[in-house]
């Protein structure tokens, strides 16, 4: 269905916790799901290509909730970058990962 608008958006909440870039110790389930979650990104991404839907992986930041605990940022900031990657324009980008608009390593 998100292929045939010809413009749908998969935004996949993950976390920097999932790149392979900053990876370390701690959390081995939660850093394994985040990564494969980033490699379904991309995979969709390519299988999408063409069809106007654009996929994305968003990193929310570290964000004050029940899961992860006070001193994180507020829920609105963490929730802009999702809504920012579920309106991005036609022809933005797509397979990459995001936290805040901006571009994070995998």
């Amino acid at each position: 269905m998100l292929g045939a608008s010809g413009h749908g958006r998969l935004v996949n909440v993950s976390s920097e916790g999932g790149s392979l870039a900053s990876m370390g110790a701690g959390a081995p389930a939660y850093s394994t799901s985040k990564a494969t979650l980033n490699a379904l990104t991309r995979i969709l991404a390519a299988e999408l290509h063409g069809a106007g839907v654009l996929v994305n992986s968003i990193c929310p930041g570290w964000v004050a909730t029940d899961m992860g605990g006070p001193g994180g940022r507020p829920v609105a900031q963490g929730a802009a970058g999702i809504v920012w990657a579920a309106t991005l324009p036609d022809g933005g980008p797509t397979g990459g990962f995001f936290r805040d608009g901006k571009r994070l390593p995998w």
